[in-house]
């Protein structure tokens, strides 16, 4: 038999699980699915928005890949090193082979001035508290803010600015825990800008993302036509890729001005980049420069500035990937040296030790891409399946990590926390509404014991 432990429970770690105990040519392949939180499936709990019901329903497939006989879930392990973690030799010394799937768990940086203000947070704190994180900050985002700006034109920021701009009674049928559900019931904000230092055509958001941010009961969409047409391909986007071409027919659909009586205006604005955030104790507006094509894809600043207003700042300007104490790590890139998925160590494939998802090959591409970066990871794994499982790891690797003090969350705990989950929305006269803190889901683990 070959024993894997794949280190993540997202969409890159269950696609993982899945090719090994699918695959045919290594027969008796057993997989432990570990991770640090007591909670399976990664950003499709954590970073999905709530009210993209539809996307979250991939969470049906893979419950499918982790209720496989041959699989296992664990979570509440920790990987890395102190107290209450398992080291990555650790690791090695359970199984015969671990693949680490931890995707890419923090936000690139703006590198300005005043990034660090209160009222300035990364997209993936806001997400991650509008998501019930357990590590999330508690506490409202956006209970005084009037004006909120976020930085970066991709799905991500898209999905903040549509929450903001969203009036709570839209996203009382979600899952969005309660504490923030009163926080946006109670929110000032009336003026969402997200901004983007390129054009139209370059923005990373899809259409349909777009067409949302769009069609919102209580807000109006609105781009500026001048500013949008410093774009090239504004005027005739039909040399555009499809998507970059829905996007900018799309935009020239919105007003430039409001023209409707409505609550909020999710303004997007375009060729400026952030240079500075202002202000004291706390943020107060966002300085830009004006930029311009260079003509060469990208662009230049023009010397002009330009100041928005805001008491909350969202940078959504990209993923990055964390070190993992006791595994290499690349610095430069937010990755894990290898070969193929093969861990390199000094240059060198690491023997059972395997790369898949964002920290393999950096935040890039769609949860599906996932499915192939896995199976290729997988390939690697399996061509040395025979040299691997002569090693001799601990006969039960779940004893062991207990021994260690570790208590991880089997399966039966996960689906007593999905119970607490539902019994927390019906008290609540909602649907299912998750909870927010360690305390809460540890607690509710353990009621199957």
């Amino acid at each position: 038999m070959l024993r894997v432990a794949v280190v993540g429970s997202g969409p890159s770690g269950v696609y993982t699980a899945q090719a090994l105990v699918q695959q045919r040519d290594v027969p008796g392949v057993t997989v432990d699915v570990l991770d640090r939180l007591p909670c399976p499936y990664g950003l499709v709990r954590y970073g999905v928005a709530p009210d993209h019901e539809k996307i979250k329903s991939l969470q049906n497939n893979l419950r499918a890949a982790l209720e496989h006989p041959a699989v296992a879930f664990l979570g509440n392990v920790r990987v890395g090193e102190g107290p209450g973690a398992v080291t990555p030799r650790g690791l090695l010394d359970l199984y015969h082979a671990v693949v680490y799937c931890v995707g890419a768990a923090t936000d690139r940086r703006l590198g300005v001035p005043g990034e660090d203000l209160p009222g300035s947070f990364s997209a993936t704190e806001f997400v991650s508290w509008y998501s019930a994180h357990p590590d999330a900050a508690p506490g409202g985002f956006v209970l005084a803010a009037r004006s909120a700006v976020v930085i970066g034109v991709g799905n991500v920021a898209v999905d903040v600015a549509r929450v903001l701009a969203r009036g709570a009674e839209e996203l009382r049928h979600t899952d969005v825990p309660d504490a923030a559900l009163r926080a946006l019931a109670d929110s000032r904000v009336t003026d969402v800008h997200m901004v983007g230092r390129r054009g139209p055509s370059q923005a990373k958001f899809t259409t349909k993302e777009l067409r949302e941010l769009g069609s919102l009961p209580g807000a109006e969409a609105l781009v500026r036509a001048g500013e949008a047409a410093l774009d090239p391909a504004w005027a005739d986007p039909s040399g555009l890729p499809a998507v970059g071409r829905r996007n900018v027919e799309v935009l020239r659909g919105w007003p430039g001005e409001p023209s409707l009586a409505r609550a909020r205006r999710v303004r997007l604005r375009f060729f400026l980049r952030p240079v500075a955030l202002l202000g004291e104790e706390a943020v107060r507006a966002v300085r830009f420069e004006r930029t311009v094509p260079d003509g060469r894809g990208g662009v230049v600043g023009t010397g002009r500035f330009e100041e928005i207003e805001a008491q909350l700042v969202l940078r959504s300007v990209g993923y990055r990937g964390l070190a993992i104490p006791g595994l290499p790590f690349d610095a430069e890139h937010g990755t894990v040296p290898h070969a193929g998925g093969r861990v390199l160590r000094d240059g060198a494939a690491s023997p059972g030790e395997y790369v898949a998802g964002w920290i393999k090959r950096g935040p890039t591409g769609v949860i599906g891409t996932n499915r192939s970066c896995a199976k290729e990871t997988v390939a690697a794994l399996l061509a040395v399946a025979e040299a691997l499982a002569a090693r001799r790891p601990a006969r039960d690797p779940r004893a062991a990590l207990r021994a260690a003090g570790l208590e991880p969350v089997e399966w039966p705990g996960w689906l007593e926390i999905e119970a607490a989950e539902a019994a927390l929305g019906q008290r609540l006269g909602r649907g299912r509404v998750k909870i927010p803190d360690w305390d809460g889901l540890l607690a509710a683990a353990r009621a199957q014991r």
